[in-house]
């Protein structure tokens, strides 16, 4: 009788997929992206509607090659509300994306955000995004596309380093502050 079982697989370093043709693959932890996206608003803020529609083209562009590759994706989406929530999260900017921990921009540059000040009823900056040396309010999905076959051909896998907590800044802070004030 012939054996079906797989060299490496299931040896419990590796979570189980089905794969081609039927036949089960080890998917090890190294092969896993994990994708964050957080944001404050997805109703009235153009750059973190704009930076979600970007996000899910993204994924969609590269999910197939990487797929093929034995990678495979897990992509949280979280509405940062609070000071506490940011602070725990380390959030210091809206919209963020994260790949295996890692913030996909680590210099970040804000403008004014028409959109989280109507929300607000005060100025509130959000992010904006550089990029082949211009600043986009909203990343390009080519941006994020780049990101993350950068992050995973270049040999960073998944990040086993807590997000450190920063302390909000007062951007943000004003931007609960009013948005709880407000009743919102």
């Amino acid at each position: 009788m012939k054996s079906n079982k797989q060299k490496n697989c299931c040896s419990g370093e590796a979570t189980c997929e089905i794969g081609c043709c039927g036949q089960v693959q080890a998917v090890s932890d190294k092969k896993k992206i994990f994708i964050e996206f957080m944001y404050i608003d997805l109703v009235t803020c153009d750059r973190c509607i704009g930076t979600e529609a970007s996000l899910d083209e993204a994924i969609r562009q590269v999910s197939g090659i990487l797929t093929s590759a034995g990678y495979k994706f897990e992509v949280f989406k979280t509405l940062v509300s609070t000071e506490e929530q940011a602070t725990r999260l380390g959030f210091v900017s809206s919209p963020t994306i994260r790949i295996n921990g890692r913030d996909i921009e680590l210099d970040f540059k804000e403008s004014l955000c028409g959109c989280c000040g109507e929300i607000a009823g005060e100025d509130i900056d959000c992010r904006v995004w550089l990029w082949q040396g211009k600043e986009y309010t909203t990343p390009p999905s080519a941006m994020l596309v780049d990101s993350i076959l950068r992050h995973v051909y270049g040999g960073q896998g998944v990040s086993t380093a807590v997000v450190e907590t920063k302390a909000v800044p007062d951007n943000l802070k004003r931007f609960f502050n009013s948005k709880r004030k407000n009743g919102r």
